[in-house]
């Protein structure tokens, strides 16, 4: 092998990655290629409490140990496309760079609003650093906030945003704050204790204008007008309405590309075909894999582990894939069922998640206090899909062995 295992990706997905070729015993030349400046961070805490600090590269940036001279860091550099026939991938600068196996680890990129002016000056997404460095400037004491979108994105920066003395409307099409993963009650339960904390809700609403005034610099976002009719003023505008996959250079790619990267267990990319890509991988939020815990079909899962727990899993398969053709077979054939998991910061609340809520077709308030801590379970044909809890971390996580493949999960 004289290629290097190029790594498209320069985020926690990608850093995992490498960083798991070497505990594997990979010993060869890694490329990580990042279209951001910065060396590796963690994105969660740009929501949470770094958004209500001094945002910096230092608070959030992982440590590591890749600085030896097989490992090259190729950061500010987009890679716009893949040939997988020629093995190499090419950058926005002209620049190819041939490989021995390719790791997309591109994740995602935030939605905006299919608006004019949906790039005024106040307007802002959260997703990497640069957006949370812009945002965190004009959070400033009375400041008029107006969140597009409920879910824990959006909701994570109210908390912060009225934290900081911000004055903070939520707008969203859902009846309740974060529905579509906790369930009707247990989100209006949240709705209540937000409101209880001064966030005015405009539910079953949506942005249909978003209204500027003139500036030297250009338009200036000062309101938005709701499909209800109604007006609200802001100075600043705040879109958490989902994300996209980073997947566009891959479009000519023979790589099923339908939603983020098919992969199967071994993270080993699918193609349109439904043949298996032996030598090109997929790991965190732009992933799609099967789940055994669940079933078999595969899907995204946008929780903070997965990216971890998908890097582990292709270190260990490409190292393998290496090293012995043995192994390699037998590493392929070994079970994959990351338990996914997630937490959420909201005012003084401390939320945690183990499983796939979103799979449930019925929640259940199975301990504390609805109103105080409290942890419900969620439930797909009686089985537990999935748990979250409000404080109460010991009892969140008693519910973990539930979701794994080889114990009978426990009925409520």
């Amino acid at each position: 092998m004289n290629d290097p295992v190029v790594i498209v990706g320069a985020s926690m997905g990608g850093l995992r990655t490498a960083e798991a070729l070497r505990r594997n015993g990979y010993l060869g030349q890694i490329d990580i290629i990042g279209d951001e400046v910065h060396q590796p961070y963690n994105r969660p805490p740009l929501s949470k409490d770094v958004l209500a600090s001094s945002v910096s590269h230092e608070a959030v940036k992982f440590p590591h140990a890749l600085t030896e001279s097989n490992t090259n860091w190729i950061l500010g550099t987009k890679v716009v496309r893949a040939d997988l026939e020629s093995k190499k991938v090419i950058d926005a600068f002209g620049n190819e760079h041939p490989y021995s196996a390719l790791v997309i680890a591109t994740g995602l990129r935030a939605r905006k609003l299919s608006l004019p002016n949906s790039d005024a000056l106040g307007t802002h997404v959260l997703r990497n650093l640069d957006d949370a460095l812009a945002l965190r400037a004009e959070l400033v004491p009375g400041a008029k906030v107006v969140i597009i979108g409920a879910g824990f994105i959006g909701c994570e920066v109210t908390s912060t945003a009225v934290g900081l003395g911000c004055e903070v409307s939520i707008v969203a099409a859902d009846a309740h704050p974060m529905v579509a993963a906790l369930g009707t009650e247990f989100a209006a339960q949240l709705q209540a204790r937000h409101e209880l904390r001064g966030v005015t809700y405009f539910l079953k609403n949506c942005v249909t204008e978003i209204v500027t005034e003139v500036s030297a610099q250009g338009p200036k976002v000062t309101g938005v007008k709701l499909t209800s009719g109604e007006t609200i003023s802001c100075d600043v505008l705040v879109q958490a309405i989902g994300s996209h996959t980073n997947t566009e250079w891959l479009q000519d790619s023979r790589v099923d590309i339908s939603d983020g990267v098919l992969a199967d267990g071994a993270m080993r990319a699918i193609d349109t075909s439904g043949n298996v890509i032996p030598d090109v991988f997929a790991v965190g939020d732009v992933a799609r894999f099967p789940n055994p815990i669940f079933d078999d079909t595969p899907r995204r899962i946008e929780h903070w582990n997965i990216p971890l727990e998908t890097a582990k899993r292709v270190g260990q398969v490409l190292a393998a894939k290496f090293i012995d053709d043995q192994k390699y077979r037998d590493v392929v054939e070994e079970e994959f069922a990351p338990i996914p998991s997630f937490w959420s910061d909201q005012f003084e609340m401390k939320i945690l998640a183990f499983g796939n809520l979103g799979l449930a077709d019925e929640a259940k308030f199975i301990y504390g206090d609805p109103a105080d801590e409290c942890v419900w379970g969620y439930y797909r044909k009686g089985v537990m899909v999935g748990v979250c809890g409000i404080g109460m971390r010991s009892v969140v996580q008693s519910y973990r062995m539930n979701f794994t493949t080889q114990t009978k999960p426990i009925q409520n």
